[in-house]
């Protein structure tokens, strides 16, 4: 008979639960470190957003600002921002991924529901 019913070492398991953990914490503050860029309108505007999606920089060319159509320069900007930020899910989802595969349906770890 195997002692303990056959289950999982307890500490073991915690062990290798917290060393998730800490991955996890240090790939968020990798993200939250690195930083993507999004364009649009050929380049004329550029956005810089860090890889958990806040914006840190905004650049426009001057050719693309016309006092008369103000409404143009907002769609590159928004336009910009979201490519932006698209980048920086593939990131948050190549860097995190691999940490958080088997957190929804079974983890990697034996023994634990999530």
């Amino acid at each position: 008979m195997i002692p303990g019913g056959g289950q999982p070492n307890m500490q073991q398991l915690l062990q290798q639960a917290q060393k998730m953990q800490q991955d996890l914490a240090n790939a968020q503050e990798e993200l939250a470190r690195t930083e993507v860029d999004g364009q649009s309108g050929g380049g004329l505007v550029k956005a810089t957003v860090t890889g958990s999606g806040e914006l840190r920089a905004l650049v426009i060319d001057p050719k693309a600002v016309d006092p008369e159509d103000t409404e143009t320069l907002a769609d590159l900007i928004v336009a910009a921002v979201q490519a932006a930020n698209e980048n920086a899910q593939a990131l948050q989802q190549q860097t995190l991924g691999p940490l958080t595969a088997g957190l929804g349906g079974g983890s990697g770890i034996p023994g634990l529901p999530f």
